[in-house]
């Protein structure tokens, strides 16, 4: 299931992965500017329930800790870019990516960019694309309702093409996300989740019927291929019990468990480490 193959669905299906240990991207010279950025939103005073603090800093043309306040759920951070466009009046694709354990708010500010890929490649394979990157505190209900909460503020305050919202988990991350996913499956067009597991109940994800990829290593240190491949199962069944047909359910559903020779042939020296240098650079996943 790839962004090409989702087109064919009126939509983009996007390919994303993400985790730390695995090779940092960063600036020429590593360190975040001070450069005064823009606001989050133009629009964020005419919200009466929530209001963001933007955030002052530039790293990689993205503006660091956006500080959403919610009434419910909190304070939220996150990092954000918006296409070169955005003010041009075209909707926006939003890409969400969640990081794994070291990319929490806990561990610096910035450091889920420092660390992965993904929201840098994830617009190579969309055009006038948002990417949007949270930092929460674990893995649990809370940050994925904070997932949500974010979630359905942008698409409040920006011009966002609801057929267009991807969401990307991995390793926590991913854990994350699933759970935000099956508590909300009605806000994403689809998902990738990478060396990680599925945290929530599968029955709402199936009838919604939202896209899935699941991606992992054969041999995952963390996690090991089981927990995905058991997801993978559990919703086919749910689907044929919902009399699709193998061919319809190939159509929202991938299982996409990498061998061990896909790892050594990039020199990676363990998989779940260096999964998301890997997965986000490779097209036939983010393609």
């Amino acid at each position: 299931m790839t962004m090409r193959n989702l087109r064919r669905w009126g939509a983009l299906a996007l390919a994303m992965t993400m985790i730390w240990g695995a090779g940092a991207c960063g600036s020429p010279d590593g360190q975040a500017s001070q450069t005064p950025s823009r606001s989050p939103s133009a629009r964020e005073s005419t919200s009466t329930d929530a209001s963001v603090t933007p955030g002052t800093e530039q790293y990689r043309g993205f503006t660091l800790d956006n500080v959403l306040h919610s009434p419910t759920e909190g304070d939220i951070h996150f990092n954000m870019k918006l296409p070169g466009n955005a003010d041009g009046g075209a909707p926006m694709a939003l890409f969400l990516t969640l990081p794994g354990y070291q990319g929490l708010y806990r561990f610096g500010v910035g450091e889920n960019l420092r660390t992965e890929d993904f929201a840098f490649t994830a617009p190579d394979y969309a055009d006038n694309m948002m990417v949007v990157a949270p930092q929460l505190e674990d893995w649990q209900d809370t940050s994925a309702r904070k997932t949500i909460a974010l979630a359905e503020y942008l698409l409040a305050h920006y011009n966002i093409d609801r057929s267009r919202v991807y969401a990307e988990g991995y390793s926590g991350g991913g854990e994350t996300m699933s759970r935000a996913l099956g508590m909300r499956p009605d806000l994403f067009t689809a998902y990738l989740q990478c060396a990680s597991q599925f945290d929530r109940d599968l029955e709402s994800v199936a009838k919604s019927r939202t896209p899935v990829r699941l991606v992992i290593g054969a041999h995952d240190e963390y996690y090991g291929a089981d927990p995905s491949r058991q997801a993978y199962e559990r919703l086919r069944d749910i689907y044929r019990g919902q009399g699709m047909s193998d061919a319809e359910i190939d159509g929202v559903l991938v299982l996409d468990v990498r061998p061990d020779s896909y790892f050594e042939q990039r020199g990676a020296s363990n998989q779940h480490g260096e999964g998301a240098r890997l997965f986000a650079r490779d097209p036939q996943i983010m393609g």
